[in-house]
């Protein structure tokens, strides 16, 4: 089976790791445009050693020292560049299961619209700010999108970081940065919670009575897993607590809507005020 991950920090190496082990992957495609950098070294598994090399390479050697007969394929370059869209569309159609691993919320949308039009199951690992908890989002085809889940959770949800939140009606607009680094044990908690959940989702796609392709939405657990780390006052009332949310999908959402997004400028201004006025009734 094909895995297609983007990104390999210092949680994503972690997802990587435990997901290669796994004797039904039989090939990984990896995108990762970074360089391992100073200020890296203290929350990866590399070496300080390996500053300055190319996050990709490294992540691939680490696989094969693991497993020798495993097919990795690296691209080193970004999710969000319309030069590499043809490549990464063919990628996504090739694979079996989609992993996310970063944080850059430009490329958590080009990874959704990716796998949506491929049709393939996909996960994403969200560390909060400080390491006080995590969330794991599992997406299918006829699911809810990243702009679903992300709009529901900015809205309803009362259990999150004090760090201001992404701007999820523009999804190209700026992103607030983090504050407070989470701490590696942090970050290898809910990279661990990541690959089970992956696993789980890469039983289904091998299942020919029940494939995860074609597997109502409805039927999962939970679309999104929130898992608290440390007791927060006014934020997590309890640490290590598990908390499932199924997540519907919006039928007036711009990204996974049956009605197709207007092409001109001023039209989608219009549509975009328009779901924003809806979403504020909700």
């Amino acid at each position: 089976m094909t895995l297609f991950q983007v990104g390999a920090g210092s949680g994503g190496i972690v997802v990587l790791d435990l997901l290669a082990r796994d004797p039904r992957v039989t090939r990984v495609v990896l995108v990762e445009p970074d360089v391992f950098a100073p200020h890296n070294v203290h929350r990866h598994v590399f070496p300080a050693s390996a500053v300055g090399r190319m996050k990709a390479e490294l992540a691939a050697e680490w696989v094969k020292e693991r497993r020798p007969e495993l097919t990795i394929e690296t691209h080193v370059a970004d999710l969000t560049d319309p030069a590499m869209l043809l490549t990464f569309e063919k990628l996504a159609a090739e694979c079996d299961v989609g992993v996310c691993a970063v944080d850059n919320e430009a490329a958590k949308y080009a990874f959704d619209a990716l796998m949506r039009k491929a049709r393939k199951p996909w996960t994403l690992g969200e560390v909060l700010s400080g390491g006080i908890g995590g969330w794991v989002h599992r997406f299918t085809p006829d699911g809810p999108c990243y702009g679903c889940v992300a709009s529901h959770l900015q809205r309803t949800v009362t259990e999150a970081p004090a760090s201001p939140p992404p701007d999820y009606a523009n999804p190209g607009g700026p992103v607030a940065e983090t504050t407070i680094p989470a701490s590696k044990a942090s970050i290898d908690v809910i990279a661990g919670l990541h690959a089970l959940v992956t696993l789980d989702l890469l039983s289904e796609a091998g299942s020919q009575d029940n494939p995860a392709s074609q597997r109502p939405a409805s039927e999962h657990e939970f679309t999104s897993l929130l898992f608290t780390l440390k007791r927060v006052p006014g934020v997590f009332d309890d640490a290590f607590r598990p908390f499932r949310l199924r997540v519907p999908k919006s039928p007036g959402c711009l990204f996974c809507s049956a009605v197709p997004v207007p092409h001109t400028g001023e039209d989608l201004d219009v549509a975009l005020d328009q779901a924003l006025a809806r979403l504020g009734h909700e």
